[in-house]
C-alpha cells in the first residue's frame, strides 16, 4: 500500500482499458501497480464493456475510470503509467487504436492544462467518447472540464458517440 500525507497532493483521473488477454485480471493488476507506484486510488467506477472505438475490427474493451491522489507531477505520472502498461504486456505498434492488454490514459490532472509533445491534458478526445464519459460520470459527474467549462454529466448528455457502453461489473 502507498501512504502519503495529503500535503501537495494532486488529483488525477485515469481511464484504464484493454481488449487482449485476461482483461479483468489486467485491470486488477494495473490498479495494484498504480497504488504501489503512483498513489492512492480513492475512487473507482464500475467496469464497462465497450466496442472498440476508432479501429472497430477487434475484440470488445473493458474500461474503468479511477481517481488517484498522487504526489507525482503529470510528466512523472505519465512515465509510471507507461511502465505499468509495458509490464502488463502492452506492445506499441504503428496501428492506431489497435488491440492492447492495457491502455492507461490521463484524463485530467487537477484542473491543469498541459500541452507537451507526448502529453495533452485534459485528454483531447474526452467529449467524443462515451466509454470515457460513462464511467467518469459515475464517479465525478459534477467535475468541470477546465477547457470546455461543462460538467462531465453535461458532456455525456451531448456526446454523439453511438457505441454502446454496457455495465459489466458494478
Amino acid at each position: 500500500m502507498f501512504y502519503l500525507s495529503l500535503a501537495n497532493m494532486n488529483k488525477a483521473y485515469l481511464i484504464l482499458g484493454g481488449n487482449k488477454g485476461d482483461k479483468l485480471n489486467n485491470l486488477e493488476r494495473a490498479i495494484k501497480s498504480i497504488e504501489a507506484r503512483v498513489g492512492e486510488v480513492v475512487n473507482k467506477s464500475s467496469i464497462y464493456s465497450t466496442k472498440a472505438w476508432g479501429n472497430t475490427n477487434q475484440p470488445d474493451f473493458v474500461n474503468q475510470v479511477i481517481d488517484v491522489e498522487t504526489k507525482l507531477s503529470a510528466l512523472d505520472l505519465l512515465k509510471e503509467i507507461l511502465l505499468i502498461e509495458e509490464e502488463l504486456g502492452r506492445v506499441r505498434t504503428e496501428v492506431k487504436w489497435g488491440e492492447r492488454t492495457m491502455d492507461i490514459d490521463i484524463l485530467f490532472y487537477n484542473d491543469e492544462l498541459i500541452d507537451e509533445p507526448n502529453l495533452k491534458i485534459p485528454h483531447p478526445y474526452i467529449k467524443e467518447r462515451k466509454f470515457v464519459l460513462v464511467p467518469m460520470n459515475e464517479i465525478a459527474g459534477d467535475f468541470i472540464h477546465p477547457v470546455l467549462k461543462k460538467s462531465i454529466y453535461d458532456l455525456l448528455g451531448k456526446c454523439g458517440d453511438e457505441l454502446e457502453v454496457s455495465l459489466l461489473i458494478g
